[in-house]
């Protein structure tokens, strides 16, 4: 990032005149610098849901939703996707370059060797009502392994910790699935790699010997690494806030958590499923149903089209579209939501209504659709989203902490409530 001293902003109000820098990022976006406008002027900006508002700098996660443009530390999500692992984009994300043979292997193996819980929190578990929604399980879970692990706070102890959450988050939240079933945890297998054993864990039993289907592990991994970052959404922004008082890893990721829970957040793919389903009870008429979503007296709504960030495609629906058909054919079997998905596709791209208001099908349009066809029940769709975000939202923990601009948040706002008044 630059700041051009030749780039000036200038804000009149009243009699003062006040030049604000310019600031210029490596991809040429132009921002404002306003950080000093209330010390100046007694002024503050008013932007609800921080939309033209720039929270910080960072170097993780480039995103140009007009082009539908998404990169990793400057790598297209489509390369990474098709080329990389889960776990070496993990490296990235957190180092800010991929890493060497030997640092994969290192990283891969610590990762692999962490993923068991201690045991005593089987009685974590065993005291959540097992009718438990598995979000706000993973969610206190996170915040409990920092009484198993209060550590200083050193450059060495937080690379531990970055190791723990990654490895024990599956673990997490495969365990809060066979709580909510009555069924005996599946500890984890070093045998295996990072999503075949989230598998292993989530749908093997004690009775039968459970075979990861390398087609399924593969796009589980692809899936992982599509959710990995997305630049300052609701949950990373919340990471950052909750960090920004010097917050611990655990408080901050569990933070992260709860906030991606959230219909309007994480929540996203699982309304897609529940839309595809009343399509499907309905003889499955996607032609139908995309009437009734243009009819303005019509409360019809689709699902998994159009982003707040991408007036374009979304590249990550892109990349799944080709998981979708690859997961359901090794499978052996067909989808009628896949199906009823693609019609819907077929139809929006076509027509007017949808291209004019920039609606294209997004990362939930479907995702939601492999998960269902792999056979992950709708209350852990969000979950996996949580653990595909986890080491964006370490990487941008790490990095806010090493800001030399750092400083706890502390958001203005413009007072709209009573006036002085006396109590009598």
């Amino acid at each position: 990032m630059t700041t051009g001293n030749d780039q000036k902003a200038t804000l009149s109000y009243g009699d003062q005149k006040i030049e604000l820098p310019v600031v210029v990022g490596t991809e040429d976006e132009h921002a404002i610098d306003i950080s000093k406008l209330r010390l100046e002027s007694g002024l503050i900006t008013l932007d609800p849901g921080y939309g033209s508002t720039g929270s910080c700098s960072s170097s993780i996660t480039f995103i140009d939703g007009e082009k539908g443009i998404l990169r990793y530390r400057g790598y297209p999500i489509e390369q990474l996707a098709k080329k990389s692992t889960f776990l070496e984009v993990a490296w990235l994300l957190i180092h800010g370059e991929l890493p060497k043979a030997d640092q994969l292997a290192d990283f891969t193996s610590k990762v692999t060797h962490h993923t068991m819980l201690h045991e005593d929190f089987g009685r974590f578990f065993n005291a959540l009502p097992k009718s438990a929604h598995p979000m706000p399980v993973c969610a206190a879970a996170i915040a409990a392994l920092a009484t198993f692990y209060q550590e200083p706070e050193t450059d060495q102890k937080v690379e531990e910790t970055i190791i723990r959450l990654i490895a024990k988050m599956p673990t997490i939240a495969a365990y809060s699935y066979k709580h909510s079933l009555g069924q005996p945890n599946m500890y984890p297998s070093n045998n295996l790699d990072y999503s075949s054993n989230f598998l292993h864990m989530m749908f093997g039993t004690p009775c039968d010997d459970y075979e990861v289907n390398p087609v399924v592990a593969k796009a589980l991994d692809m899936l992982l690494i599509l959710h990995a970052d997305h630049e300052q959404n609701c949950s990373t922004s919340t990471v950052r806030m909750v960090g920004s008082s010097r917050a611990n890893l655990f408080a901050s990721i569990s933070s992260g958590i709860s906030a991606l829970w959230g219909s309007l957040h994480g929540g996203a793919n699982q309304k897609v499923i529940e839309m595809l389903e009343a399509i499907a009870q309905e003889h499955g008429s996607a032609d139908k149903f995309l009437q009734r979503a243009k009819d303005r007296d019509d409360t019809t709504r689709l699902m998994g089209f159009g982003h707040r960030v991408y007036k374009n495609h979304d590249p990550r629906a892109t990349i799944l579209k080709g998981a979708c058909g690859d997961v359901i054919n090794s499978l052996g079997g067909s989808s009628q939501l896949l199906e009823i998905a693609m019609r819907l596709e077929e139809i929006a791209l076509n027509d007017d209504y949808f291209i004019e208001r920039n609606l294209y099908p997004n990362v939930d349009f479907y995702s939601g659709v492999i998960y269902q066809a792999i056979g992950f029940p709708v209350n852990m769709f969000t979950v996996i989203f949580a653990m595909g975000r986890l080491p964006g939202w370490m990487a941008q923990w790490r990095e806010m902490r090493a800001d030399p601009a750092f400083r706890i948040g502390r958001p203005r706002q413009v007072y709209t409530g009573a006036t002085e008044r006396a109590y009598e």
